[in-house]
């Protein structure tokens, strides 16, 4: 009976300190997160005032952009997985040899892709069917994020792996530094103060362009300098075995990203089609209104994502499910939490946002009200496909994307448009998105086949 009790205790205790480190991880990439938020927030309200063709600009040549950079966000789940696992096991030198492959293939990737965005923005943007001035704007808008792209790479990669190695601190700062750098620069680009010209619309990509480049360039000086806990290396990274499990891990998430901005690409167009420019500008500001939230689940999703790494490397399978499951029920609570809030305020929020278009305002309190009230369905999204990304299970959250995204919401979207039902119908789509995709995200976590996706470093040195 006393082994029983100790061992029960032993199991509490080890609960309890793996939830503490979910929120050592989790807090100041919330913290992190939310000042990206609040400075988008800031842009979102200084672009508002300029009228709904430059909130839509600005939302278009996001998404667009978001798009271009699906490769980056491939590259940082390969490094993450090995990083994680790496630094898990006390491989301290596979963990920086890793980072090092992942920066170079990164910085590779951000410049072909940036090219390309340079040369073709126009068709990308025209796909959303946006009236000629906005389409202008949002074409503008994203050949300025092209240009500062290999910076946005350095700061995502290199962030990347301090998180996957436990230290989510130092990306705080550096975020921080960003923000500092970006609210003034927004404010005298956007409007032309003190001299500078006023670029409207495009102000806001200059000034993001250029603070995440001094954030880059910081990022990268000190990581040269070997101020991190995971050193910067000259050689013995460039292996094929090495690049092999990084493309195997990484090339998932590149398709299910691009699977998930194509989805966009298809749910905003039948907005903007079917609905005009205030509809679609009040889907960007809803977005930038639940980002708060957003901002909560992104944090479970990099703790989450880290410790079940950390977990596996380590042979501890049972702990690197105890930190995916609690990480989805803390998401849960504070996304739920935080949506309800959001909700009860959606009309003086959108208000306060952009005050002269009644219709985007409408449009607005519509689309927060859907979205708002199923945060607790994001979190799931949020949390379990981190930790599954974090054990290098990217296909499944591939499946997941498919389905939810291009299936349930898309496929209801349409449906909404062709019997010419009120944009709140569409909106809607993404009830439908979430509910599926949760499912199966839980379904797979509660089996055993992600803990072993990833093999033996066997080959790796």
């Amino acid at each position: 009976m006393e082994a029983d009790d100790t061992s029960s205790n032993g199991e509490d205790a080890h609960g309890t300190e793996r939830a503490g480190s979910i929120w050592q991880l989790a807090f100041p990439s919330m913290l992190g997160n939310l000042s990206y938020t609040i400075v988008g927030m800031v842009q979102t309200k200084f672009v508002g005032s300029l009228g709904a063709q430059s909130i839509a600009a600005v939302g278009a040549g996001q998404r667009v952009f978001f798009a271009i950079q699906a490769i980056l966000m491939a590259v940082g789940a390969g490094t993450t997985a090995l990083v994680a696992r790496a630094w898990g096991a006390g491989d301290r030198q596979e963990a920086s040899r890793v980072a090092m492959a992942s920066l170079a293939l990164a910085v590779v990737l951000a410049a072909i892709m940036s090219t390309l965005g340079l040369l073709f923005a126009d068709n990308m943007a025209g796909a959303f069917g946006l009236d000629e001035h906005t389409l202008l704007l949002a074409e503008e808008y994203i050949r300025w994020l092209c240009v500062f792209n290999v910076f946005f790479a350095l700061n995502f990669v290199l962030s990347a792996t301090l998180r996957a190695s436990g230290d989510a601190w130092t990306p705080l700062w550096i975020g921080f530094g960003i923000n500092l750098v970006n609210l003034p620069l927004l404010y005298v680009l956007v409007f032309g103060k003190f001299g500078f010209p006023e670029l409207g619309a495009s102000g806001a990509a200059v000034a993001g362009g250029f603070a995440f480049a001094l954030g880059g360039v910081v990022l990268f000086t000190l990581w040269i300098k070997q101020k991190f806990r995971v050193r910067h290396v000259k050689g013995g990274w460039w292996r094929r075995e090495r690049l092999k499990r990084l493309v195997d891990i990484g090339y998932p998430a590149a398709v299910e990203q691009g699977v998930f901005q194509v989805g966009f690409f298809v749910f905003l167009m039948l907005i903007g089609r079917h609905y005009g420019t205030e509809a679609f500008a009040a889907y960007n500001i809803g977005v930038n209104l639940l980002m708060v939230c957003m901002t909560v689940g992104f944090g479970f999703s990099i703790a989450g994502s880290t410790l079940v790494g950390q977990s596996l490397g380590a042979g501890d399978h049972d702990g690197a499910a105890r930190a995916g499951w609690r990480s989805m029920w803390m998401a849960m609570l504070c996304m739920g939490a935080l949506g309800a809030v959001i909700v009860t305020y959606a009309r003086e929020l959108a208000e306060f946002f952009i005050e002269d278009s009644p219709l985007t305002v409408q449009h607005t309190v519509e689309f927060v009200w859907m979205l708002g009230g199923m945060m607790p369905l994001m979190a799931i999204d949020f949390a379990i496909g981190g930790a599954l990304r974090g054990a290098g299970d990217t296909r499944f959250p591939l499946m997941a994307t498919i389905a939810g995204l291009i299936g349930m919401r898309c496929g209801l979207a349409y449906l909404a448009t062709y019997w010419n039902m009120p944009v709140m119908w569409v909106y809607g789509a993404l009830v439908g998105d979430y509910l599926l995709k949760g499912a199966m995200l839980v379904w797979r976590f509660r089996g055993s086949r992600w803990r072993t996706v990833v093999g033996s470093r066997r080959g790796a040195h």
